[in-house]
């Protein structure tokens, strides 16, 4: 970084030096000074312009991730910046620090985190000047940062969301030579018609956008083989389809670190206590002989149904909670079924709204809490429920829902609300059940959990199929995949 200053110092001084040289002898011939002007103005941008061409032995090791998000809830963005780590680029990740990204990400020397901030733009007029303005300052906190940092060989971009990103990262990438590489996660405009309207001009603007921009990427990832089709026919992209698959934290959870997270939730969530008072460790799953230091699931546990969420526009969490409904009355009608503990985590903007709707039931047999967990808590949990649930609805119907991916990593079979590409992730009466509404998920549950907790049943079935059909980890799908693109031209 020292010679890089030095380097440019060295040329602005020799630059000045031209000025004045080029000044004093064209006084006197009739330049005028406006030519002049132009000379310094020249030398002074072909200077900045090659200030930020500059690259050292070090640049082709560098690469920046990008997400106009929260980076502890960018998982697949945790991943490439973990990858890109393990194989001995140094990483610059930047995005918001809303909530805390994974220890590993923390921990790993290589991975430099570089926060932005959410603007929100003018808050007086009306919205259409809000929306304006955020996109303008969202602008210049972009360009300020990614022309801040030394030069990177490759700039890696979560799209969406791509509003104002993905301009300027390509901008920045012409300027400084590196490659544009834009991961599909979904289609933002998509993302904008389920509130706005597939005809309101924010959606067709922002549609317009990602259909120019889009095709200026150097390379391009996306999450599925329908998204990779879509683009190659809609959009002149060439991809490269990157699953995603499951980091090795998710796993199936040992029983005493089961019963370590149930003691923590329980000292906040009276839904994991237990009321017995008993010279036992004990939570409403789990009991730890302390003597023994042995721990065992109680027979008479309440099934764990887990479900996670971004609490946004593309998840109807009333299907979930009226299934929830009819389930109770499965067992008020004398059905012999389990109680069930629904734990539905995750933050976003209408968490608040399902919060009311579940403080407003009256289930005597089924108990919901919303926590939410910190990054290694999280594939804990996973790998001590008994169900896992996805409400996720693509926006487009080209995405797969990542909380599956998760969930089949600790071999959690899996309830799905059905849209167009969900079979290329979810195998009905495989490893787990696709439905289409809140009553065929009532049936679902009641079919599953009619011989909970033994293992005899379709869920344990399901559960087999996954432990013995486990595909590649993130690791080896990212080698085989991104890295190739890193060399490529």
């Amino acid at each position: 970084m020292a010679t890089r200053c030095t380097c440019t110092a060295s040329l602005a001084v020799l630059a000045l030096v031209a000025a004045l040289l080029i000044a004093y002898y064209t006084a006197g011939s009739g330049v005028t000074c406006s030519v002049v002007s132009v000379t310094v103005v020249t030398v002074l941008v072909s200077l900045w312009l090659w200030s930020l061409w500059w690259r050292n032995a070090g640049t082709d090791r560098r690469v920046c991730v990008l997400v106009l998000g929260d980076i502890g809830r960018s998982p697949r963005m945790q991943y490439h910046a973990l990858s890109l780590s393990k194989h001995g680029y140094n990483v610059t990740f930047v995005g918001f620090l809303d909530t805390k990204p994974h220890q590993d990400v923390l921990r790993e020397e290589k991975i430099r985190i570089v926060p932005i901030i959410e603007v929100k733009g003018v808050r007086v007029g009306p919205k259409i000047l809000t929306y304006v303005t955020k996109v303008i300052l969202q602008c210049l906190q972009l360009l300020h940062v990614l022309l801040k940092m030394e030069t990177q060989s490759h700039i890696l971009m979560q799209n969406p969301p791509g509003l104002p990103g993905i301009a300027v990262v390509w901008l920045v990438c012409v300027l400084r030579g590196s490659r544009f590489v834009i991961d599909w996660h979904n289609y933002g405009y998509t993302i904008m018609a389920l509130s706005h309207g597939q005809t309101h001009p924010l959606v067709r603007l922002a549609k317009w956008y990602e259909h120019f921009f889009g095709p200026l990427a150097t390379h391009n990832l996306c999450v599925t083989n329908a998204m990779k089709i879509d683009l190659q026919k809609n959009w002149g992209i060439k991809a490269t389809t990157l699953y995603d698959r499951p980091a090795s934290i998710f796993r199936e959870t040992p029983l005493k670190l089961q019963h370590e997270l149930f003691m923590r939730l329980a000292n906040a969530y009276p839904q994991f206590q237990s009321k017995e008072s008993e010279e036992v460790e004990r939570t409403v799953f789990s009991v730890c002989d302390l003597a023994g230091d042995t721990v065992t699931l109680r027979t008479e546990r309440p099934a764990l149904l887990l479900s996670s969420t971004s609490w946004t526009e593309d998840e109807d969490f009333s299907v979930l909670l009226t299934a929830l409904e009819e389930y109770e009355g499965f067992i008020a009608g004398g059905a012999s079924l389990p109680s069930v503990v629904c734990v539905i985590t995750g933050k976003g903007p209408q968490k608040e709204h399902y919060r009311k709707l579940i403080d407003s039931l009256h289930l005597e047999h089924v108990k919901i809490c919303t926590p939410w967990l910190e990054p290694e808590d999280y594939p804990v949990l996973l790998g001590s429920a008994d169900l896992g649930v996805c409400l996720h609805k693509s926006s487009s119907g080209l995405d797969l829902p990542m909380k599956v991916v998760d969930m089949f990593g600790c071999c959690l079979p899996v309830c799905a609300i059905h849209f167009n590409c969900l079979h290329e992730l979810v195998k009905h009466e495989e490893n787990g059940l696709i439905f289409r509404d809140s009553q065929e998920l009532a049936e679902q549950l009641k079919s599953l959990l009619s011989e909970f907790p033994g293992s005899g049943g379709r869920l344990g079935v399901f559960r087999r199929n996954l432990r013995s059909s486990r595909g590649q980890r993130w690791d080896d799908n990212w080698d085989q995949n991104v890295l190739p693109l890193l060399s490529a031209p």
